[in-house]
């Protein structure tokens, strides 16, 4: 049997060693290598030929979405799990689209963390039950009965132009320097823009205009 090969990014030597000390006991997989920083890292990874990168988003230094993009463009074979503190959608949204295949809490079970090695390294998704609760909470929420308008529709070109800016999380000094109008006016904006689509932070406003394409997180 051709085990599975693991490769951790996290800067905790307590996590690292119990990581590596689970994995090494499971007949079907092993630890090949191991980075705390962001140093050199595409070189060290291809060094090791892991099938699976077993990674923290919360390290010192490191930009996260950024080093997990550069590591599946250079190996679109290379499977990235995310193990993470982190249970709000939006950092889900950004791993997946900075090419994890798959997204796990820190207090999910042994068995749920085996199971979400085994099952990017065969190709498919993992996302842990409690985000894809969220998920599916989400979805039921945008597809009731109360969200079968289209909000969008009703707004102004001029909310439409403000809309992605503020996703992006420009402040209303440079979206009134970009479009030469006060702040005051991009604050009015803002306030219709929440308004009209029922939003109610910036954390929101980002979800929406991912979910319409109009803007990408590598902007």
């Amino acid at each position: 049997m051709n085990k599975i090969r693991v490769f951790l990014i996290n800067d905790q030597p307590i996590i690292r060693s119990g990581l590596t000390l689970l994995l090494n006991e499971q007949p079907d997989m092993g630890i090949v290598g191991a980075l705390v920083q962001d140093t050199d890292i595409i070189e060290t990874i291809q060094g090791a030929h892991p099938d699976v990168v077993l990674m923290d988003i919360d390290m010192d230094g490191v930009q996260a979405f950024d080093t997990i993009h550069r590591i599946t463009e250079s190996n679109s074979d290379l499977a990235v799990l995310i193990l993470t503190i982190h249970d709000q959608e939006e950092f889900l949204f950004q791993a997946l689209q900075a090419g994890a295949l798959g997204y796990l809490l820190k207090d999910s079970s042994v068995e749920e963390l085996l199971a979400a090695i085994r099952t990017i390294n065969s190709g498919d998704a993992f996302i842990c039950p409690i985000m894809t609760t969220k998920l599916v909470g989400d979805y039921v929420k945008r597809t009731d009965s109360s969200y079968s308008e289209d909000a969008y529709n009703r707004l102004s070109m001029r909310e439409r132009e403000v809309l992605p800016l503020l996703a992006e999380g420009r402040t209303n000094e440079d979206i009134a320097s970009m479009l030469s109008v006060s702040p005051y006016t991009i604050q009015t904006y803002r306030q219709r823009v929440m308004k009209k689509l029922d939003l109610h932070n910036r954390t929101d406003l980002l979800k929406y205009a991912l979910r319409r394409g109009l803007i990408t997180l590598e902007e």
